[in-house]
């Protein structure tokens, strides 16, 4: 049995995720996100699919990233 880190819950199937050489303990998937995905500079919103990122700074789409300044990135080609 191991315990999630993020909600307590002990469980016999629990994850272990590494990542920079860390390594975290989830009950699930939707504990890991909340955990471990970043957030958008501009909205707050967790980012589960790739974002956009730029100067540094990580977005959820281009419209947010546009709105802190970066006029690089689009969403579409």
């Amino acid at each position: 049995m191991a315990t999630c880190e993020v909600c307590g819950n002990e469980y016999d199937k629990a994850m272990e995720i590494t990542t920079a050489g860390v390594t975290h303990v989830f009950d699930s998937f939707e504990c890991a996100i909340h955990r471990l995905a970043p957030r958008c500079e501009n909205c707050g919103c967790t980012i589960i699919g790739h974002g956009h990122e730029a100067d540094g700074a990580m977005f959820c789409c281009a419209h947010c990233a546009g709105s802190s300044g970066v006029t690089s990135l689009s969403d579409r080609a």
